[in-house]
């Protein structure tokens, strides 16, 4: 691992996304209109089992290590599903439908936030360019 990656769901990779999501325009824009906490949970990983929300209220948008609170949505996967789906090797949907991803809590209000998931998902785009999977 070089001095320009980050380990995927390390504490520099929820850096890494902790700034992006800070100075995102597209989450920013999308905080105006929704509010949301959502908690993913990944088990089972090299460094144990690693928690990270993203906060979606009053006009902001947060991202970081630990549960959400308050928490609207919880997602709960094991490391090799997370690492892929993180790298397009298997369809969210798909890990849902199949009970690889369980989902825990509002899911209308889950569904009523599909554009906080795409402008999001740019976020993860970016810092994707510069993970490892390890």
């Amino acid at each position: 691992m070089s001095n320009d990656t980050v380990r995927y769901l390390g504490l520099e990779w929820i850096d890494a996304l902790t700034r992006e999501v800070a100075a995102s325009a597209a989450m920013a824009e999308v905080a105006r209109d929704h509010t949301i906490g959502i908690t993913q949970t990944v088990t089972g990983g090299p460094e144990g089992d690693v928690t990270y929300h993203l906060q979606i209220a009053d006009g902001k948008a947060a991202f970081g290590a630990g549960a959400a609170w308050p928490e609207d949505v919880r997602f709960e996967q094991e490391w090799d599903t997370a690492v892929s789906v993180a790298t397009g090797q298997l369809n969210a949907q798909q890990a849902f439908i199949t009970g690889r991803i369980r989902l825990y809590g509002d899911q209308q209000k889950l569904g009523a936030s599909t554009p906080v998931f795409a402008a999001l998902d740019a976020v993860f785009t970016t810092v994707r360019a510069f993970t490892v999977y390890e």
